[in-house]
């Protein structure tokens, strides 16, 4: 099994580290990389698989490097150091000299599980496994995450964007490598960022979790709204842990009342056109040198934020209003589906508490 063999500081508490840094089903695979979470701190590790003539080792080295951090979004920054220090473990097992400088230079204080900071450092850790030698597969990891979340999943983001929106708990299967769908869980909660003030204060976060295992079902039980991806197939036959579940691009939930939000209708088809209608042109616009600023990260978080500030806006002010009523112009103002987004709507005056009367009428026979 996986076991942790070297790690600063060493009275840190990385109770199954050695799991969530490595993927069930990484023997398969040449080298990935693996965001997860560990209790209040997040991790990326590199793993990295190389044959050798050793009948200890089963003929295979499997090592993987990570690092804590209390936030993900800089981890990125350290993934050349990561990668660069696994291929190094792998070739020279036992020489960590790399490890503790970068641990010296990067450590700082993290909080404690009730958000004090506290003398423990960030934590540089490197669980090792042998197993037998598996056929290698070629793998490439995308330039931009966003742009490939986009042309995977279609006009699927569609459904994803309301899922994560309503707070669903979304589970994403995947066999390794995966690394890329760690990105998929970061770009779906993406889709529900809203920068209105005092909306929904009672409304739970959306927590990427990244990378989760089966040692994870307890305190995925726990959990009432989060987004996750996994390489163990077990995880669909648990579905009390999941709202929606993710296999490929197919997107499916077994609750009967969300089945409704599964189709796409012609207000999706407009988002989607016009998010690529502003795609194309920000690649224009990159092409000329008119504008190398923007990227198209940014350009796909500001277009869901802006489409989530839009909702979000009118429903407040219809809230504010004598007659609290919102009509099919309302929904079309919104850029929703009178017909096809009213379970939608429904949901969402539900899950954030906004006091609303919905009185789109059902279609008639035309």
């Amino acid at each position: 099994g996986n076991m942790v063999e070297w790690c600063l500081p060493q009275d840190i508490d990385l109770e199954g580290v050695e799991f969530k840094s490595m993927a069930s089903g990484s023997h398969k695979i040449q080298s990935d990389f693996i965001y997860f979470r560990k209790g209040l701190c997040f991790g990326l590790a590199c793993f990295a698989n190389m044959p050798v003539e050793s009948e200890l080792e089963r003929g295979a080295r499997m090592k993987s490097v990570g690092i804590l951090s209390p936030s993900y979004t800089l981890l990125y920054r350290y993934m050349h150091f990561l990668e660069n220090q696994v291929r190094h473990q792998l070739e020279m097992p036992g020489h960590y000299s790399h490890l503790e400088a970068f641990y010296d230079d990067k450590k700082g204080v993290l909080p404690d599980s009730k958000g004090t900071p506290t003398s423990q450092q960030p934590v540089h850790w490197l669980p090792s496994i042998h197993r037998y030698m598996y056929p290698e597969m070629k793998i490439t990891h995308p330039a931009g995450c966003m742009s490939q979340f986009i042309k995977f999943f279609g006009e699927q983001i569609l459904v994803l964007w309301k899922f994560a929106l309503l707070r669903k708990r979304i589970l994403i299967f995947s066999p390794p490598p995966v690394g890329v769908v760690c990105y998929r869980v970061y770009c779906c909660c993406c889709l529900a960022n809203v920068s209105l003030p005092g909306l929904g204060g009672t409304v739970p976060e959306s927590k990427p979790f990244f990378y989760v295992n089966v040692a994870d079902i307890e305190m995925l039980e726990t959990e009432v709204s989060y987004v996750a991806c996994t390489t163990e197939k077990i995880f669909e036959e648990k579905r009390d842990l999941y709202d929606v579940y993710v296999d490929n691009q197919n997107v499916k939930t077994h609750h009967e009342h969300l089945q409704p939000l599964l189709k796409i209708n012609n207000a999706d088809k407009e988002k989607y056109r016009r998010l690529n209608d502003q795609r194309q042109m920000l690649m224009y616009s990159q092409e000329v040198g008119e504008d190398c600023s923007s990227c198209e990260e940014d350009l796909f978080i500001l277009f869901f934020m802006e489409q989530n500030n839009r909702i979000f806006q009118t429903l407040l002010e219809v809230s504010a209003s004598q007659d609290k009523t919102l009509t099919a112009d309302h929904a079309r103002g919104m850029g929703l589906d009178p017909q096809g987004d009213r379970s939608f709507l429904m949901d969402l005056l539900e899950v954030y508490g906004i006091d609303v009367m919905l009185v789109i009428d059902n279609p008639c026979c035309t």
